[in-house]
């Protein structure tokens, strides 16, 4: 067990392991397609018939909060978690709405003590636009005559 990542990572952050936190954190490790509350409940909810979409989102509040995933908040309606917590920038596409990491671009989260007074203690970045896949489709559907949004 000690050499399980999803384990490793809860112990690091602080986080006491259960069966569900651990599958959680696991699905977190392997999906890495930024998905919601939902998604990860619907992901888990055969191999753990207890759990519920309030221990899902419960667990991932306190992984956001003890710094063991990232809360993505692209809009009030969408919030996603990412299970890498290395500092990178984040792009959605509202084509396809997807959202991709983007690793070589970094927030930058010095902690300073002032910044006109503010201390920093978090930062996120995340573009929008339209993706490399998502452009290349509109260009052949433009290609092949068809009426483009």
């Amino acid at each position: 067990m000690k050499f399980d990542p999803a384990y490793k990572k809860l112990m690091e952050c602080g986080i006491r392991p259960s069966v569900q936190r651990l599958e959680i954190m696991r699905y977190l490790q392997t999906h890495f397609t930024h998905p919601t509350v939902d998604e990860i409940y619907m992901g888990l909810k055969e191999r753990i018939p207890t759990v519920s979409r309030t221990t899902v989102y419960n667990t991932l509040r306190m992984f956001s909060e003890k710094n063991a995933a990232l809360m993505i908040t692209i809009d009030e309606h969408r919030v996603c978690y990412d299970g890498n917590t290395t500092p990178h920038a984040h792009f959605f596409c509202r084509k396809c709405e997807k959202i991709y990491d983007l690793m070589d671009i970094k927030p930058s989260r010095e902690y300073c003590k002032d910044i006109k007074g503010f201390v920093v203690e978090d930062a996120q970045l995340y573009y929008r636009g339209v993706c490399p896949n998502c452009q290349k489709e509109a260009e052949a559907r433009f290609v092949a005559g068809e009426v483009i949004n």
